[in-house]
């Protein structure tokens, strides 16, 4: 028997020959819980990785959602996001999850995201990308007391490159969409990223203002492309 790490319910867990042989990490999660995650299945935006399932035609452009045209249609941001990843959508079960995660700080809740990380990371990434998390300021990161960013990247077994710092602003969450994309840099490089594939990691994508901030720095600084694996699509 084991215990859900979110409701705590014990459960029976279902032996595969991938975690008899220790290939895969046991399931964390009751099969109730890991239901409610919506994962992002089926055709998908070529560069955001937003899902054209229920997506309506008049907001979609080719292989590109609406929001990712606008993006490379600015001079500032034509791209600057090689491509976006994410595994869930960020239903008002996921905001709950990541609330406890995020904000509550339950640092244990990370590990139940390894599985689908790392198989996410290997279906659409190599080892050759340099992980990036994207950093917390420091007044953000002594409140919170670690960066979720940088856990999710641990999970995934490969070196992780810290390697951008932040500035102290405004959250982004309080902002708009005009906001996010005209308002000041807050990023800055600390480390050599000349021709390098960057794999930024964060928690949420919601306008991607966050990672095309963070990629615009990372390009000026010498790197080859920038991408992005994220665990919820907003």
């Amino acid at each position: 028997m084991s215990t859900c790490l979110l409701c705590h319910n014990s459960f029976e867990e279902v032996d595969s020959w991938a975690t008899l042989f220790s290939l895969a990490e046991p399931d964390p999660l009751c099969s109730v819980c890991s239901a409610k995650f919506e994962k992002i299945e089926g055709e998908l935006c070529e560069i955001c990785g937003r899902p054209f399932t229920e997506l309506s035609s008049e907001y979609r452009k080719g292989n590109l959602c609406y929001d990712c045209v606008r993006w490379e249609k600015d001079p500032r941001w034509q791209s600057v996001l090689t491509k976006n990843r994410s595994i869930y959508l960020y239903n008002d079960f996921a905001k709950e999850v990541i609330s406890l995660y995020k904000f509550r700080g339950d640092y244990v809740i990370s590990s139940i995201f390894k599985t689908p990380l790392k198989k996410t990371f290997k279906t659409y990434f190599t080892s050759s990308h340099f992980v990036v998390p994207i950093p917390l300021s420091d007044e953000r990161l002594y409140e919170r007391g670690f960066n979720q960013a940088g856990a999710l990247a641990r999970l995934l077994d490969v070196p992780v490159n810290e390697i951008l710092v932040r500035a102290h602003l405004e959250k982004q969450s309080k902002k708009g969409r005009d906001e996010r994309i005209s308002g000041q840099n807050v990023f800055r490089v600390i480390g050599s990223v000349q021709d390098k594939d960057i794999l930024l990691v964060d928690d949420i994508y919601t306008t991607g203002s966050t990672l095309r901030h963070a990629g615009q720095v990372l390009l000026e600084g010498g790197a080859k492309t920038v991408s992005a694996l994220t665990l919820m699509r907003g």
